[in-house]
């Protein structure tokens, strides 16, 4: 059964797609069957990995699950990493799920196929407050959640902190600094304030290869509810 992991944040521009790709990256290095689920219209994960940004049938299609989830996952260049693209149509996801009595568990039903395929399932989710993003609450065992040491970053944390209290039964919260400018006295300010999983250290690799050993050792089994 594979475990899910989602990059969030309601803010955009905080390092969510980056830290997807790595840690998709380093749990397929370390020997996991891993898929990346890109689900930004965007498609910046989709990108970096050279694939082109298209879904046959779109997002309409695949929360209808009149997809073959598997014939739309694409190979990347690494050993064991999947990809299964974004689509522009992403952006209407939205209004593809609101037809649907329980709309908030599509998601988890697409990937249902793919539970005994992959022993990490990420995604790579939009900025957003949207049905998209509670289902993907639903979906996902963890919330990775970076978070710039600013400010108003910091407070759109306390803002789903609040909105994923009361939600999904075992959800875990996990939030991570990313981004940081240690020069910046604001930035270590909140750093000190704000707690988080993992404060990145200096370079960028070591800072997400140490990132990906305590979320493994922070993940615990999902509780039923």
């Amino acid at each position: 059964m594979s475990k899910v992991l989602a990059t969030y944040n309601i803010k955009g521009g905080v390092g969510k797609t980056s830290a997807a790709v790595n840690l998709a990256y380093l749990a397929a290095r370390g020997g996991a069957r891993t898929l990346l689920w890109d689900l930004d219209p965007q498609a910046a994960a989709t990108f970096l990995f050279r694939v082109k940004p298209k879904v046959r049938g779109g997002a309409g299609k695949l929360v209808r699950l009149k997809s073959e989830v598997p014939e739309l996952i694409r190979g990347t260049d690494f050993e064991r990493l999947d990809l299964l693209p974004a689509d522009f149509s992403y952006r209407h996801m939205d209004l593809a799920l609101d037809g649907f009595k329980k709309p908030t568990t599509r998601l988890a039903r697409v990937l249902e196929p793919l539970a005994d395929e992959y022993d990490y399932v990420f995604l790579d989710c939009p900025p957003s407050i949207s049905l998209v993003s509670e289902s993907v609450f639903e979906a996902a065992d963890v919330l990775l959640v970076p978070i710039i040491p600013a400010t108003l970053s910091a407070r759109t944390f306390a803002q789903l902190d609040g909105l994923v209290e009361g939600g999904p039964g075992g959800l875990q919260v996990l939030a991570f600094f990313s981004m940081v400018e240690v020069r910046k006295s604001l930035h270590r300010q909140v750093m000190a304030r704000v707690l988080a999983a993992f404060a990145p250290g200096s370079r960028g690799a070591i800072s997400y290869e140490a990132l990906w050993w305590d979320v493994r050792r922070r993940v615990r089994p999902r509780t039923p509810g």
